[in-house]
């Protein structure tokens, strides 16, 4: 996180629960032995991120589009077929993609939107794993506002001085040059809001960029109707950084994504096909 040293994945785990007794365990995230197995791995939960945001109502006709790396390409990345629903999409249906749009896997096209943002994307953030983009109800209106969120809540909290803002819009992305001024305005933030437009999000897994990106989206419409019924309070920056390094780091947002995957698997099984 920008300004601030990540706090270890025990620190996370104690500040959250407090000291965990021996013998007591927690789900971590996973290593792999092979290539091949940790591709799977990426893949099932790429299809399953997509079918959280059928399932949070983020879908608008044929936008929207999440990403995560091949791990022996990290040059391509993995991404939904164009025009496929978000609920319907199996690991097996997801098409590769290098950062030149050549398509090295599949047999469907790309978003055209989704390769030049997601590719540029990757680019200025190699330490970025996967980047998750819709046009959610309440990140689109939000970002017409044109400003960030505010530390109003324990949750806004994770964003605060970690996310950037985007105001150049110039109608569906098409072109490389827009994808650039896209990934220098996401910087060294886990989310950039974009004018008129949306809310992107990147992670160190799938898991963490679906997380932020929903947590975001709620954050979005927790502000809207705070700002609608009032003026809100903000919490102080100190606190808010504290809150930030208590809520905000990797790990913290793939823990808070275990839940929802849980739930997914077992509802949708069809998406490892």
């Amino acid at each position: 996180m920008p300004g601030a040293t990540p706090p270890t994945m025990s620190q996370v785990i104690e500040a959250a629960v407090g000291p965990v007794p021996e013998g007591v365990s927690l789900p971590t995230p996973p290593s792999f032995g092979s290539a091949e197995e940790e591709r799977r791995y990426r893949k099932e939960q790429l299809a399953a991120g997509f079918r959280l945001f059928g399932k949070f109502g983020f879908s608008e006709g044929v936008a929207g589009h999440i990403t995560v790396r091949d791990p022996e390409q990290p040059g391509a990345f993995w991404v939904n077929p164009f025009g496929m629903s978000f609920s319907q999409i199996r690991a097996s249906d997801l098409i590769l993609v290098d950062h030149e749009g050549n398509l090295l896997h599949g047999n469907r096209p790309v978003n055209r939107a989704a390769f030049v943002i997601h590719s540029e994307v990757h680019k200025a953030r190699p330490d970025a794993l996967a980047a998750a983009h819709s046009h959610s109800l309440h990140g689109k209106a939000f970002s017409s506002l044109g400003i960030p969120l505010d530390p109003i809540t324990q949750d806004a909290c994770a964003f605060f001085e970690d996310h950037g803002l985007y105001s150049d819009y110039q109608g569906v992305v098409s072109d490389a040059e827009e994808g650039r001024r896209i990934g220098a305005a996401l910087g060294p933030y886990k989310a950039v809001i974009l004018q008129n437009h949306g809310l992107l999000t990147v992670g160190r897994s799938v898991a963490e960029a679906v997380w932020w990106f929903i947590t975001m989206e709620r954050s979005c419409q927790a502000q809207l109707l705070a700002m609608a019924a009032g003026t809100p309070r903000l919490i102080d920056r100190d606190t808010a950084l504290h809150t930030r390094s208590q809520v905000g780091s990797h790990f913290a947002g793939w823990f808070q994504a275990q839940p929802l995957w849980d739930q997914i698997t077992a509802s949708d099984p069809d998406l490892f096909g």
